[in-house]
């Protein structure tokens, strides 16, 4: 007769291999998976992101090496690393040369392909990952943002897992599809197409005259804009007041415009008032929004997007809204001082004037360009970001603003008031 402690151990042999066998198994099995995938039995996971300067930062760790801030863009297509410096010190090799198309005014941007990486965190993996290295950093990201930044990702995890973007408490919730399940408390759906890697949505609709004109437009988490429209669509006209401006940069170069407000939108049953809007010239906008169809205005961006909690979901063609509420009735604004501020230095945490509007607050005050920001209203600038600095250059008509700024090693003291220049 066998031992009953024999009979125990045994027993324990075969739940330690079977549960073993299982791992094992799971674990080939994620090896050879394409995409990302959560690297849990649960089907869900909760991953911190940094916003600043209205965009979606997401640390992952490229292979066994560095561990890289990339932003969050639905409209990207593949991986791009913008930081030449981090490939060439991990000694990237590459498979061959891309152009690489997208908005702005300059020559198509070259780059260099390498494949079979892999992006992870403890809760995400992708495996067999192309990487764009570009050859320039021509869109200055971190300078823009006032942190390192190392390159943008998007499509590919869209398009994987169902993703919630919690805008209120900086989280992203991931979903494997085959789990998920919608929820009414998620709020509404709206049908989304995904064509050539991008989303659009017909949501969102201009108001006028108690008339309600439905916009065909790109979801774009990569923009910090709230709308950008196409004022060369027989739908679209350019409000009476606008200002030229510089809209930013892509991968293509400068973005010149205007920017004016929009009286009201309807965003599904949602309707928002003097909205900021950019109208970027026509070959700008032509470089990313390479017709396919002849009833695409522009894009929705993260201005707009961070007053919901939205999720994405490509594999049932859908996003879900739903608003939080001490931000859907947050007025709109636009900067009131005049001051471009970029982020240099090894962390991108020293602050300096870029550029200065003429006629401006900040411009009429005696502020250049290059001058260092020390104080902003009395505080410190090392206990600010770029974001909180603009949220006091945003925030009030006629607020008065003290900045300490350091000129050639001597310290100046400016003040103007902030003025609606929109």
């Amino acid at each position: 007769m066998i031992n009953r402690k024999v009979i125990f151990y045994l027993f324990l042999f075969f739940i330690y291999f079977e549960g073993y066998s299982q791992f094992k198994n799971r674990k080939n099995k994620n090896e050879n998976r394409i995409g990302f995938f959560l690297n849990n039995k649960q089907g869900f996971a909760k991953i911190p992101f940094e916003f600043q300067s209205n965009l979606i930062v997401v640390k992952l760790r490229l292979d066994n090496a560095d561990t890289l801030r990339l932003i969050l863009d639905t409209g990207v297509s593949t991986n791009i690393i913008t930081d030449a410096e981090i490939a060439q010190k991990m000694n990237l090799q590459y498979a061959r040369r891309v152009k690489i198309s997208g908005a702005g005014e300059g020559e198509m941007l070259m780059g260099s392909v390498s494949i079979g990486h892999t992006l992870h965190n403890k809760e995400l993996v992708a495996n067999f990952q192309n990487l764009v290295v570009v050859d320039q950093d021509v869109l200055q990201l971190s300078e823009y943002m006032g942190m390192k930044v190392h390159g943008i990702f998007g499509f590919d995890l869209f398009s994987s897992v169902v993703v919630t973007i919690d805008y209120e408490h900086r989280f992203l919730n991931l979903y494997s599809p085959e789990k998920f399940k919608y929820r009414k408390s998620m709020g509404d759906r709206y049908p989304i197409v995904v064509t050539q890697t991008k989303p659009y949505t017909d949501a969102l609709s201009l108001v006028s005259n108690g008339k309600s004109l439905p916009m065909r437009l790109v979801i774009d988490t990569g923009a910090g804009h709230a709308l950008l429209l196409n004022a060369n669509d027989d739908k679209i006209s350019l409000p009476e007041k606008v200002v030229r401006a510089n809209l930013g940069r892509g991968l293509n170069g400068e973005i010149n415009g205007n920017i004016g407000r929009v009286s009201k939108v309807a965003m599904g049953k949602f309707e928002m008032n003097n909205i900021i809007a950019s109208f970027p010239d026509s070959l700008s906008f032509s470089m990313k929004f390479i017709p396919i169809s002849g009833d695409r205005q522009g894009s929705i961006g993260t201005e707009l997007l961070r007053r919901f909690e939205v999720t994405m979901n490509y594999n049932e063609g859908y996003m879900a809204l739903k608003p939080i509420k001490n931000k859907l009735n947050e007025a709109f604004e636009y900067d009131m001082s005049g001051l471009e501020i970029r982020g240099k230095g090894d962390e991108y945490n020293q602050y300096f004037v870029h550029k200065v509007i003429q006629n401006s607050p900040g411009g009429e005050a005696g502020i250049e360009e290059g001058d260092e920001v020390i104080f902003v209203d009395g505080t410190n600038i090392k206990y600010l970001n770029l974001s909180d600095i603009y949220k006091t250059l945003s925030k009030k008509e006629g607020k008065a603003v003290t900045m300490f700024l350091r000129r050639k090693g001597d310290l100046k003291l400016f003040s103007f008031r902030l003025r609606r220049i929109i």
